[in-house]
């Protein structure tokens, strides 16, 4: 197994090679949905030996998927906001799910746990201290939206109250997080997000919620970042009045939270983990179960999934693709 096709959003792909993947990544922004003859022509026209699928926070852009010939792997992401996804899952031969506590809402149904490897965030490549004058006291970096992140509106701008000097930004993090004493972080449904490791990679202080999915297995609150109870208020400004007051001690727990990442939470990390865990499985086995099973679970798995994106969809050659796909004539 060394030629991988990698869809999707980009994730860990540009680590793949460094452990002896022949890798060729295909991220896209059009509506379209993806079919075996495409995988083989995206991968420079031959098939590959293992395709990964990438969440891009999407409808499904990967069609038939259960009857291809080769190793099939699903990243999901987002599994807090898509209720789909468990059962699309079922289809391929290897879920890695970001969200550790969500496992049990995939596992079982046709993968067993031991296909559902979790795959947490990380700090990219990039993701390094820089040197630059903190002039900001607080800083959150990221989407702020009424309309979908009502929550995250709300609570950051009721902070910004008692805090006018909490800067709300869209842009590069890597350059803004320097300038802030404190970077804070905010998960609107209780996820284990990228800015957490994106953040300590940055060599920030970080303040985020107290979330599960593996948080305080990953970092020690009070010694690699600081935690409050998600949407406690009152909490979370007495912390940030304190943290205000102790730069010594914000500098010494944001040089261990880097320490942490860079110990075990960089995209070369995750590589070597999908590696070595991919490379342990019986390969051939696994594709020809699910060969033999692909008609149960196009009817079990995807055929409802396809006909009701078929419905939301407004783009008539998508909805024409989830169609055949709903019916097995992809």
């Amino acid at each position: 197994m060394k030629k991988l096709l990698w869809i999707g959003s980009p994730f860990f792909a540009s680590s793949l090679d460094k452990f002896g993947w022949k890798t060729v990544a295909h991220n896209f922004e059009d509506a379209r949905a993806y079919t075996w003859p495409d995988i083989v022509e995206l991968n420079n026209g031959t098939p590959p030996d293992v395709l990964v699928v990438a969440d891009k926070s999407r409808p499904p852009f990967v069609l038939g998927m259960e009857n291809f010939p080769c190793l099939t792997v699903f990243y999901c992401v987002d599994s807090h906001i898509h209720a789909w996804y468990p059962k699309y899952a079922q289809a391929f031969d290897v879920c890695l799910l970001s969200l550790r506590d969500d496992i049990a809402r995939f596992a079982n149904l046709r993968l067993p746990s031991e296909r559902i490897f979790n795959m947490p965030a990380f700090a990219k490549t990039d993701d390094l201290p820089q040197s630059a004058e903190k002039i900001h006291d607080i800083m959150f970096v990221g989407k702020v939206d009424p309309d979908t992140m009502p929550g995250r509106f709300a609570f950051l701008y009721a902070l910004k109250e008692r805090f006018p000097d909490l800067q709300v930004r869209r842009g590069n993090y890597r350059e803004l997080y320097p300038t802030a004493r404190l970077v804070l972080n905010y998960a609107e449904m209780g996820d284990l997000n990228f800015r957490v490791f994106e953040a300590l990679g940055c060599g920030a202080c970080l303040v985020t919620p107290m979330v599960g999915h593996g948080l305080t297995d990953f970092f020690t609150p009070g010694e690699d970042l600081f935690t409050y109870p998600p949407g406690d208020m009152p909490a979370l400004i007495s912390l940030l009045e304190h943290l205000l007051n102790v730069p010594e001690l914000c500098e010494a727990v944001a040089a261990s939270g880097l320490r942490k990442v860079n110990a075990g939470h960089r995209a070369l990390h995750r590589a070597k983990a999908f590696t070595e865990r991919l490379r342990a499985l019986p390969v051939r086995h696994i594709i020809e179960e699910r060969l033999r099973q692909a008609e149960m679970i196009r009817h079990n798995y995807l055929r409802l999934i396809y006909l009701l994106w078929a419905e939301e969809c407004h783009t008539p050659a998508l909805r024409e693709a989830y169609l055949k796909a709903a019916k097995g004539k992809v």
